[in-house]
């Protein structure tokens, strides 16, 4: 599977991340060093990827396990998710993806301009696909504010006013929401692609994972549905050691700030949000989105 979303840096400071470099908003320092991303040479064909940001990766990473698996939550029970789906920023990677077999599922956050045109194995087209997982960028916000609290790797967010602001402006790591949306959505003539949001997964999540079947070609198995129905959800994936990074380091991630699965739930940004901040940031979605066509559209009110 592949995940992408925003840029950031890399470098060392004491467990804090450095100011802006040339390549800020790439990915998180401690998961990439120089020289480490070079995702042409990546052997990935036919790899099936997924591409969030910050909008329900950990979820999409546990339904592609059970699909992969037929229904078989062993995998995702006994088998860090960061393992089952390797993230092409880690340094790991490239070794990880070369003692796997296809189809592999990748996970990443970079944006469009990072991984550019469709890669290639060995002179050949690869055959990948693309399952992009966007969500309600208020919501995005208020889950990567609290992210950051936990996070030793990302600055100090101070209040929510301040980083609601470095949110409009881009200057988030992994950069800006609407240039991510809108890069990824450009690739839909180079790249086979799905298009799915957070919310839909709450809504109907038998339903998606049908459509997600049916776009990777993997038959749904008898009982894969119910099977994927406990293990994916919120209070299951909340629980597993191995999807919810309670295994991750103390000088990695600060778990006494709190839990990496806070709340799972759609419109957490209104009990954040002020009638001034919801104002400004709808001017700014305005602006920023008011031209693209969306798969899918979100409540602003």
């Amino acid at each position: 599977m592949l995940e992408i979303a925003p840029d950031t840096h890399s470098g060392d400071s004491g467990g804090r991340a450095q100011p802006p470099s040339p390549t800020a908003g790439t990915c998180p320092f401690h998961m990439a060093k120089p020289g480490a991303m070079m995702c042409r040479a990546t052997p990935w064909c036919h790899g099936p990827a997924l591409t969030p940001t910050s909008a329900g990766t950990t979820w999409m990473q546990e339904i592609l396990t059970l699909l992969f698996s037929l229904g078989d939550a062993r995998p995702a029970k006994t088998i860090p998710n960061w393992e089952r789906a390797p993230w092409l920023e880690q340094i790991y990677s490239r070794e990880a993806l070369q003692n796997t077999g296809s189809p592999r599922l990748l996970t990443t956050h970079l944006p469009a301009r990072v991984l550019g045109n469709p890669p290639s194995c060995g002179g050949d087209t690869v055959s990948l696909q693309v399952i992009y997982v966007a969500r309600n960028p208020k919501d995005v916000a208020v889950s990567f504010y609290h992210f950051h609290h936990l996070a030793k790797f990302l600055p100090d967010p101070s209040s929510f006013d301040a980083f609601l602001t470095q949110f409009l402006e881009g200057t988030v790591h992994y950069g800006s929401w609407f240039d991510h949306v809108k890069g990824w959505l450009g690739q839909r003539h180079l790249l086979d692609i799905l298009y799915v949001t957070y919310e839909e997964l709450h809504q109907d999540l038998r339903g998606t994972a049908q459509r997600l079947s049916s776009f990777l070609g993997c038959p749904l198995a008898p009982g894969t549905l119910a099977a994927l129905e406990q293990h994916c959800s919120f209070s299951a994936m909340r629980d597993n050691a191995m999807a919810n990074y309670s295994l991750i380091p103390a000088e990695i991630m600060d778990h006494s700030q709190g839990r990496f699965m806070r709340k799972g739930v759609v419109g957490d940004w209104r009990s954040h949000f002020s009638p001034e901040q919801n104002a400004l940031f709808n001017r700014r979605y305005q602006e920023e989105m008011g031209d693209t066509e969306l798969p899918s559209q979100w409540p602003m009110a």
